[in-house]
């Protein structure tokens, strides 16, 4: 017999953490055991972006993502209408980079 019931998790949500960032630049880098998504916000007048939050997940969990996101803008998309990108202005070409190519990170060893 077929289990059609939907699992749900129970989740906090501390208020510090329920007011959010804004972030208007995400940096995807790679190993080959995970994923790190590291955001940071760009503003005119500020030298150079802080990195505010840093996300790793296991390629596995990026690739849910994706799907999650993915479904989330087809959502939005049917309900407000198409994002358009056009009008953003230029957009960085390849975007990503491989965190092997860099060696040890923060000073560390690479283990």
């Amino acid at each position: 017999m077929e289990n059609n019931e939907k699992k749900q998790i129970s989740l906090d949500l501390r208020p510090e953490i329920a007011k959010g960032s804004y972030s208007n630049l995400a940096i995807i880098t790679h190993s080959h055991s995970e994923f790190i998504l590291d955001f940071a916000t760009v503003l005119p007048g500020l030298p150079k972006p802080e990195i505010s939050n840093r996300i790793v997940m296991t390629p596995e969990h990026a690739k849910r993502l994706l799907m999650a996101l993915q479904d989330n803008i087809i959502k939005y998309e049917n309900q407000f209408g198409l994002i358009d990108l056009d009008n953003v202005g230029p957009q960085p070409k390849g975007g990503t980079f491989n965190l092997g190519d860099f060696g040890p990170l923060g000073g560390g060893t690479k283990s």
